[in-house]
């Protein structure tokens, strides 16, 4: 190999190296938020946080996680609210 096909191939090492990075720094985060949601979700259920509110503990059910494992904090908000409105999911 000469010395300009090792630079182009250090060069794309370089490249693909901060392409991983990028992507699993992204997918790291989406995963910490998912399992935090729900997280969250059991410890309204848990400590009966929604008897505070006058309403029964939210169902979980695959919706229900799944909602709050893609949204993370903003899903369970949002599973919250739904509930406290008496839409079933």
């Amino acid at each position: 190999m000469d010395i300009l096909s090792s630079g182009v191939l250090i060069l794309l090492a370089v490249v693909v190296a901060f392409i991983l990075y990028y992507l699993l720094k992204d997918v790291i985060t989406l995963v910490v938020n998912a399992i935090v949601g729900v997280i969250v979700l059991f410890l309204l259920n848990l400590f009966h946080i929604m008897g505070i509110f006058g309403a029964s503990d939210i169902p979980i059910d695959w919706i229900t996680v799944l909602v709050s494992a893609i949204g993370g904090l903003v899903g369970v908000i949002i599973v919250i609210i739904l509930h406290l409105a008496g839409v079933v999911l």
